[in-house]
């Protein structure tokens, strides 16, 4: 058995997680995901400023507290922590070692970065920084190597659980149902707490006032057990657990470049407090190309807030609009303007607050003198002249720069995964020997099965939200919002998989009536899965919503009411 653990799901997450996975219990490998678009884009701004960074530097100042407890535990580190300058960030771990009299093994995994490549790969000019997510083989090839902490780039977040089940049991590429196993599991462990009540829909079930970190016990056969250390704060259940293997996916097919796992296939049962087993996972081969993340700048965008109390917000919401258009110079006019009301306020509201709405303006464009100055200009000079009760919620600020995420696709032997070892060796992994016909891309048909349970007859029904029969789990894969639902019954998986069609789910989140929808069954997690394409524009930086990585969209959801059967409820 191999005991895998996490400490961390994005850079910024719980700084003394580290400390507590190293002293909570036994671990033989601990992992911290530190990497995700949006952080890709802050790193690159980083590096812009300074060629020398690039990397997550919390990273190492979690280290410069934990390195020696590691070494003395036995626990070695896997982290992707090196972002856009893995190499840097390996340097920097020698030397904080030698700093404190340690002597760790270090190696780290590069070849993800595509920009000096640019123009022979034919990827579009203006990029701040281009990442293939490379797979699990090259953290192998380091721990086998004798490396007590291995530092990466962008490879997938499961890669980091998967590269050290391939180095300890000893698999190789056509290991496919095992690889698949420990992919699932990395997919369990790569957010740290929504594994262990983060983020739960049924939070007040379980104290999650400070949920402790997952950490998997896999085996050689790619079966897992998910749990966390004795004593520590949230809980794992199936419920948890399903939750977190339905973020950010796409569909039965979860594609990787060491293999594609069936979600479909996965088995969970729970084994008692704080223990659920997966098992029976299935694997496929992975797709003839890798996933690369191209991030770039898109222009300028500012926002202004004004607010709205009391009586006529709708027609105060007119006035403010027709007034701030009408000063606008039509040469200084920016690209995109769009108008949100929120109607926060409330009727005969005992606070002022309370008796408010929100009207944002957000512009966009790529000459920053037009979502700045002149923007701000507008704004405060109908402060007089305008609505009454004219107020901000902040003066106007000068306009920021935002980014773009778009994933390109390129064929596995375009990109050059490479190991570098402790004693400095360069290893060059080979890519998957045998890939599927096709691209990556989900084989996914919109609509898909829902007539399978039409005929079913579940008695009367009582008009409620969906929430209280059932879960969600949403987010981002660039501009794409993932939305999970999973009952927690089989009578409540009946209905949930006849009524929640993309029809139905354009009823009730209107936001997504012009988007095209794909929805997948997943009777094993009695789970439905949608994809919803162009709802986040041009990914999070862009910030083209109000929940620009449609954090909340199933929380959203699940407010909504709409006909549950009584037996259900």
């Amino acid at each position: 058995m191999l005991r895998v653990g996490n400490a961390s799901g994005f850079y910024g997450d719980r700084f003394s997680a580290m400390r507590e996975m190293l002293t909570g219990g036994p671990l033989d490998v601990l992992t911290g995901d530190y990497l995700a678009e949006l952080t890709m884009l802050i790193l690159a701004r980083d590096r812009l400023k300074d060629p020398s960074l690039g990397y997550a530097k919390t990273f190492l100042r979690q280290l410069e507290e934990c390195l020696g407890l590691a070494l003395e535990r036995g626990v070695r580190i896997v982290v992707n922590a090196g972002g856009l300058n893995p190499a840097r960030l390996a340097d920097a771990v020698r030397e904080l070692a030698k700093s404190q009299g340690l002597d760790p093994a270090v190696g780290h995994v590069e070849g993800d970065d595509l920009l000096p490549r640019r123009e022979e790969l034919g990827l579009p000019e203006g990029l701040l920084a281009a990442n293939a997510y490379l797979g699990a083989f090259g953290v192998a090839e380091c721990l086998r190597a004798g490396a007590d902490v291995v530092v990466t780039g962008r490879v997938t977040d499961a890669a980091l659980v998967v590269g050290p089940a391939v180095a300890h049991f000893g698999w190789d590429a056509g290991d496919l149902d095992a690889l698949a196993g420990a992919v699932v599991a990395g997919h369990v462990l790569e957010c740290g707490a929504q594994a262990t009540g983060g983020n739960y829909a049924f939070f007040r079930e379980h104290d999650v006032t400070r949920p402790g970190f997952p950490l998997a016990e896999l085996h050689a056969d790619g079966s897992s057990v998910i749990t966390k250390h004795p004593g520590t704060g949230g809980a794992v259940t199936v419920g948890t657990v399903t939750a977190q293997l339905l973020y950010e996916t796409q569909g039965p097919r979860y594609l990787g470049p060491d293999v594609t796992a069936r979600l479909d296939t996965v088995r969970l049962t729970a084994q008692g407090p704080d223990r659920v087993r997966i098992d029976g996972v299935r694997g496929e081969a992975p797709p003839a190309t890798l996933k690369a993340g191209l991030n770039r700048l898109g222009g300028h965008r500012n926002e202004v807030v004004f607010v709205l109390t009391g009586l006529d917000i709708e027609a105060k919401a007119a006035l403010m609009r027709r007034q701030f258009e009408d000063g606008l110079a039509p040469e200084r006019r920016p690209a995109e303007l769009r108008w949100t009301l929120a109607r926060t306020d409330h009727a005969d509201a005992a606070t002022e607050e309370a008796a408010s709405a929100l009207l944002r303006l957000t512009a966009r464009d790529r000459d920053p003198a037009k979502v700045g100055r002149e923007l701000g200009r507008v704004a405060v000079e109908t402060g007089l002249s305008g609505y009454p009760g004219f107020h901000l919620t902040a003066p106007p600020g000068p306009g920021a720069p935002y980014g773009v995420f778009e994933a390109a696709y390129l064929g596995v032997e375009e990109v050059e995964h490479t190991a570098v070892l402790p004693d400095g060796r360069r290893v060059a992994v080979p890519p998957a020997p045998v890939t599927a016909d096709g691209d990556s891309t989900v084989d996914a048909v919109p609509g898909a099965d829902e007539g399978r349970f039409a005929d079913a007859d579940f008695g009367p029904t009582r008009r409620a939200p969906l929430g209280l029969v059932a879960g969600a789990r949403s987010g981002d894969k660039g501009g794409d919002a993932n939305l999970g639902v999973w009952a927690r019954d089989e009578p409540g998986w009946r209905w949930l998989a006849r009524t929640l069609t993309t029809d139905m789910l354009r009823e009730l989140l209107p936001e997504t009536a012009e988007s095209p929808i794909a929805r997948h069954l997943l009777p094993n997690l009695r789970a439905v899965n949608f994809t919803i394409t162009g709802l986040l524009g041009e990914g999070v930086a862009a910030q083209h919503r109000f929940d620009p990585q449609a954090k909340a969209l199933g929380e959203w959801l699940r407010s909504r009411r709409l006909d549950i059967p009584e037996a259900l409820l």
